[in-house]
């Protein structure tokens, strides 16, 4: 506490608490403001081209079915075309502006930085936007093209044709490419928590092991109940655990005691 702080009465220091928390709250309403505005603009330009990202969303599928040989794709309710198309375009929204959605989110967190801290927004957004597509690109071109067709080479075309409700597949897609693209930003956390001096690379290294196995309880959680699509997605949050060693290695600001730097040697 400051000794101006301290200065003031209980009922001043009260009263500026609440200026605060109004403060950030009426930022924190800016950013959202932002954030959606510009998002519900992506998703009105996107829907006009719903029928196209759904055609191009869905060709994984579409040749895991081939490749099965026998399969389609249905429709189960009369509305099911129209509202998976407003997901679509929800989800291509949302996507395409994913850049000013980070870039709200760091500059909403930046007030409460140091000044050096402050200077690393435009690297964390354009980082978190990187590996965010990144990370959905991984779910899209690696889990899509050999997931889906491991699914169905387990059912037997003979006794079983697949029919697959457009709605369901979507919503099966979207928690995949959403939790890829979130779980990519392993390493921009890592760097937030170093930088706030909570963490360093030797907490990281005598973690490893129990962050081995919080990964692939993670990637059992969010993927489908096969071996395949978890370890395809714990593999790489394994590779990004290492990469963010090395960066909270360089940019921790974590003391620590000497006894610990010897015990540590």
């Amino acid at each position: 506490m400051s000794q101006e702080l301290a200065d003031k009465t209980p009922a001043e220091q009260a009263d500026e608490f609440r200026m605060s928390i109004m403060d950030h709250l009426a930022e924190l309403r800016k950013r959202l403001i932002i954030a959606l505005s510009v998002t519900g603009v992506a998703v009105v330009i996107c829907f006009g081209f719903s029928a196209h990202i759904f055609g191009w969303l869905v060709e994984p599928m579409n040749q895991a079915l081939a490749a099965h040989g026998e399969g389609t794709m249905a429709i189960t309710d009369p509305t099911e075309a129209i509202v998976t198309y407003i997901k679509v375009a929800v989800l291509a929204g949302m996507v395409a502006s994913s850049p000013v959605i980070f870039w709200q989110i760091w500059s909403f967190v930046a007030p409460g930085l140091y000044a050096r801290e402050k200077k690393a927004v435009l690297p964390l957004v354009i980082a978190s936007t990187t590996l965010f597509l990144s990370g959905a690109a991984f779910g899209y071109y690696v889990i899509f093209q050999y997931g889906f067709e491991f699914f169905l080479s387990l059912i037997d075309p003979e006794e079983t044709a697949a029919v697959l409700s457009i709605n369901s597949y979507l919503v099966t897609a979207t928690k995949l490419l959403a939790a890829f693209g979130l779980s990519f930003q392993l390493p921009v956390v890592v760097f937030f928590l170093a930088r706030l001096g909570l963490i360093d690379h030797r907490d990281m290294v005598s973690s490893f092991r129990y962050a081995i196995v919080a990964i692939f309880v993670v990637a059992a959680v969010i993927t489908p109940p096969d071996p395949l699509t978890q370890t395809l997605m714990a593999g790489p949050l394994c590779l990004l655990y290492i990469f963010s060693i090395g960066i909270a290695w360089l940019v921790t600001t974590k003391e620590r005691l000497p006894a610990e730097d010897e015990e540590a040697s």
